[in-house]
């Protein structure tokens, strides 16, 4: 059986900024796939670059060297094929969360009667139909998250790109936001990267991780996670978590 075509492929990737009087690689010769349907999230010390390379994905940062494809087309800027969820959410406070979540579909002049379907199902998907008319002000911080979460979705785009979702929530919030996240990923499909330094988090999400080493940032350890789905939180206590957890850890400090 062939393997299928990858959702997102980056090749080659170098990236350096100007430093002094010097260039400085902060990426380099990165290559990584992404296949359809698939959770991959990226590991890495703070100031390895992986915040870097998630901005090239999005098309928000100009590689050096290489490219970043979507579907086989190279990614030249930021589009509608690619969801970006950052860490401390971005939400508009003048906004309601069901306007929120419509932002990006006025853009694309979606039709009023559409958007309106489409916030509602997503409203509905991240349990938050009862706040559609709240601001982000009167939410919780996994709240708000959620909104961002489902305003990405709601374009409907081929990847999700995640920078530290739950970076700054505490640390009971974020399990459940992890448990959310699983859910909502198991039940839309989507295609999801993210990059996170807290490695629990990335074997209990993801279906495979990629581990970068820091300065300059260079993927050195790819590695399947063979866990059920569904998954609990009590599977970060089974003797197979600990031993993944265990190779990670030994990588990120060699």
């Amino acid at each position: 059986m062939l393997d299928p075509a990858p959702k997102m492929e980056i090749r080659d990737l170098s990236k350096s900024f100007a430093a002094s009087n010097q260039a400085l690689l902060v990426l380099d010769s990165i290559n990584l796939k992404l296949y359809p349907r698939e959770f991959v999230c990226l590991v890495g010390t703070s100031g390895c670059g992986k915040s870097t390379l998630l901005n090239i994905a999005a098309g928000l940062v100009t590689p050096t060297s290489g490219q970043v494809l979507v579907d086989g087309q190279q990614v030249t800027g930021p589009g509608s094929d690619r969801g970006m969820v950052f860490q401390n959410y971005t939400l508009y406070p003048w906004l309601t969360v069901a306007q929120n979540i419509a932002f990006g579909l006025q853009l694309k002049q979606m039709s009023k009667a559409e958007q309106r379907d489409r916030v509602n199902y997503y409203l509905n998907v991240v349990g938050l139909t009862q706040f559609a008319n709240a601001h982000p002000k009167q939410l919780s911080g996994g709240m708000k998250q959620r909104v961002a979460i489902a305003r990405a979705l709601a374009n409907e785009p081929e990847v999700l790109l995640m920078d530290e979702p739950f970076g700054a929530l505490d640390a009971q919030t974020k399990e459940q936001m992890q448990q959310f996240l699983l859910t909502l990923w198991e039940q839309t499909h989507t295609t999801v990267l993210m990059i996170t330094h807290d490695v629990e988090e990335a074997i209990y999400l993801s279906q495979r991780i990629y581990v970068m080493s820091a300065r300059p940032g260079r993927l050195k350890l790819e590695l399947p996670i063979d866990l059920p789905i569904p998954r609990d939180l009590e599977v970060k206590l089974s003797p197979e978590f600990v031993e993944i957890k265990r190779q990670v850890l030994h990588a990120l400090r060699e």
